[in-house]
């Protein structure tokens, strides 16, 4: 098996969660990659946010998901 030395400050340690020193290499890739989705998501409601979309209804996301649909289907 192979060794493979990563260096990161102490607070992306605290950001990932992380209790120990070292971790198998799947570790964390998982860590990382559910790290990366909340930052995603938390982009994802800012945007939301930004320009009204989060205040809309399910009739009205509904009724947008059709569109589009019918949109491409009939293309």
């Amino acid at each position: 098996m192979k060794s493979v030395n990563v260096q990161i400050s102490d607070k992306e340690f605290k950001k990932l969660g992380l209790t120990k020193d070292s971790v198998s290499f799947s570790e964390l890739m998982l860590i990382i990659s559910k790290q990366i989705a909340k930052e995603n998501l938390k982009a994802c409601l800012e945007f939301s946010e930004k320009y009204g979309l989060s205040k809309m209804t399910m009739k009205e996301i509904n009724s947008e998901i059709r569109e589009e649909r019918d949109a491409a289907s009939n293309s």
